[in-house]
C-alpha cells in the first residue's frame, strides 16, 4: 500500500514537471515569434555586397543625429514583412558637400578620402562659386564659363534657383588641361546679357559675384529624371522604392501644377550582357504615365558587384531632350553598386560629369544598401562635380540590408518620400 502511494506521488510530480515545461516552451516559442515578426526582411541581396557594407561600417564612426526611439521603432514596424508596401517606409538621410565644403576638404586629405579620390581619378577640388543676379534678384539657369590660359574653357556651368554656379579648375586627372597655377576668367551669359571678370584666382578667390543689368526672365520649366539600377541586388527595396517615387512624382506634380511646367522621365539599366543594358523612356508631362513605367519594372540580373552606370548616365545626359531653358534639371541616380572600374570607364564618368554641369543637370544619387567606401565617394563627387547633393537610404525603416554609415556630419533621419519632395522643392523655388 505504501509503495502505491509513494509511485504515484511519484508519477505527479513527473506529469506536473511535464506540464511546466510545455507552458516554458510556449511562451518562449511565442516570444520567439514576436521577436521574428519585428525582423527586417531578408530579401535576398547579393552576400558580396552585403559582407562589403558590413565591413566598411565597422570602420565609420556613429554620426547620425540620435531619434527617438519610439520613431525608430516604428519605421521598422512598418518594415515588417507583413506590412502592405505603401509610400513612407524606407528611411534617408541627406548631406550637401557644398555647403559644408571646408570640411569636404578635410575629409578629401584624410586617407580615405585621398585613397577613393585617386581610385576614380580625380585630381584636385579646386572650387570657385559664383553667384549671379540682376536687379537684385538671383538668376537661374546662367551660363558660368572659367576660362584657363590662351581662352580655353575649364569648365561650365549653370547657376541654380539661388543663382549659384561652381566651376572646377584641375577636377580629373585625364584632363587634357592639366590645373596650373595661374589666374583665370569668369564668363557669365543670361539671355542676351554678357559680363566678363578677369584675373581670379581659384581656388583662392572663394566667391565671386557678378550683377548683371535690369530684370531677366525666370523660366518656369523643370525636368525631373529618375535613372534607377533594377539588377537582382536592388530586389531587397526595389518594391518600395516603386511605391516612394510614384508617391513623390504625384506630390509634386499636385504641389506645382499650377505653378511651373514639369515633365517627368523614368530610366532604367542593369550591366553588359544582362537583357538589357539601358531603358530609356523621354520626358513626358504625363505623370500617370511615369509612374506606370516604374511600376512595370522587376529586379533582375547584375551578376558580378559593378554595373552599367556609365551607359546610364551617357544616355541619360546626352540622349534626352532636356529643356534649353529650365528653372532646375534634376537627375536622381537610384542604384547600390559602382560602375567598373576601368580606364576607358572612368574618363567616360569623367566626360558625362563634365557635360551634366555645362547643361545645368544636377545629378544626385539615392545610395542603397550595398554601397561601399568607394561608391560613396564617388557619388559625392559626381554630386559635387554637377551642383546636386548626396543622399542615403538608412537602417532605420528596418527594409533591406545595412546600408552603409556614411562619413558626414550630423543629419537628420527623413521618410524618403518627404526627403525627395523636399529636395525638389528646394532646387524649383
Amino acid at each position: 500500500m505504501i509503495k502505491n502511494q509513494t509511485k504515484n506521488k511519484l508519477m505527479s510530480m513527473i506529469v506536473s514537471m511535464l506540464v511546466m515545461l510545455l507552458i516554458l516552451a510556449g511562451c518562449s516559442s511565442s516570444r520567439n515569434d514576436n521577436a521574428a515578426d519585428r525582423a527586417a526582411p531578408d530579401r535576398g541581396t547579393d552576400s558580396s555586397k552585403a559582407e562589403s557594407s558590413a565591413d566598411d561600417r565597422g570602420n565609420r564612426v556613429e554620426n547620425r543625429a540620435e531619434e527617438p526611439e519610439s520613431h525608430r521603432e516604428e519605421v521598422r514596424r512598418q518594415g515588417r514583412t507583413d506590412a502592405p508596401i505603401q509610400a513612407g517606409q524606407l528611411t534617408a538621410g541627406e548631406w550637401d558637400d557644398l555647403a559644408a565644403w571646408d570640411r569636404f576638404n578635410n575629409l578629401l586629405n584624410s586617407y580615405e578620402g585621398s585613397d577613393s579620390s585617386a581610385h576614380w581619378g580625380f585630381e584636385y577640388f579646386n572650387r570657385l562659386e559664383v553667384s549671379v543676379t540682376s536687379d537684385g534678384r538671383a538668376v537661374s539657369d546662367a551660363r558660368v564659363r572659367l576660362i584657363g590660359q590662351q581662352n580655353q574653357t575649364v569648365w561650365e556651368a549653370k547657376t541654380n534657383a539661388e543663382g549659384k554656379a561652381y566651376v572646377f579648375a584641375g577636377l580629373f586627372r585625364d584632363n587634357e588641361q592639366p590645373y596650373q597655377r595661374t589666374r583665370y576668367s569668369v564668363e557669365v551669359m543670361a539671355d542676351q546679357q554678357k559680363k566678363k571678370v578677369s584675373n581670379i584666382e581659384v581656388p583662392g578667390q572663394g566667391a565671386l559675384k557678378v550683377d548683371l543689368d535690369g530684370e531677366l526672365p525666370e523660366s518656369n520649366q523643370v525636368d525631373v529624371m529618375f535613372v534607377m539600377d533594377t539588377t537582382g541586388s536592388m530586389q531587397d527595396e526595389m518594391d518600395y522604392l516603386e511605391a516612394e517615387l510614384k508617391d513623390v512624382i504625384t506630390r509634386v506634380g499636385e504641389k506645382h501644377a499650377n505653378q511651373l511646367d514639369i515633365r517627368m522621365s523614368t530610366n532604367f539599366y542593369r550591366d553588359t550582357h544582362d537583357d538589357y543594358v539601358v531603358k530609356a523612356n523621354p520626358f513626358t508631362a504625363n505623370i500617370d504615365q511615369a509612374v506606370k513605367l516604374i511600376a512595370m519594372q522587376k529586379a533582375q540580373g547584375g551578376g558580378d558587384y559593378p554595373e552599367a552606370v556609365e551607359q546610364a548616365l551617357r544616355n541619360a545626359v546626352s540622349d534626352h531632350k532636356w529643356s534649353e531653358n529650365a528653372r532646375a534639371r534634376l537627375l536622381f541616380l537610384v542604384l547600390d553598386a559602382p560602375p567598373h572600374h576601368e580606364t576607358q570607364i572612368m574618363q567616360e564618368m569623367h566626360s558625362v560629369l563634365a557635360e551634366a554641369a555645362k547643361a545645368g543637370i544636377r545629378i544626385i544619387p539615392v545610395a542603397s544598401s550595398g554601397i561601399d567606401v568607394d561608391t560613396e565617394y564617388l557619388l559625392r563627387f559626381a554630386a559635387v562635380a554637377t551642383g546636386g547633393t548626396y543622399l542615403f537610404l538608412t537602417d532605420d525603416s528596418g527594409i533591406g540590408s545595412d546600408h552603409l554609415e556614411p562619413a558626414v556630419g550630423e543629419y537628420e533621419t527623413k521618410l524618403l518620400n518627404d526627403l525627395l519632395v523636399e529636395v525638389i522643392n528646394r532646387y524649383v523655388q
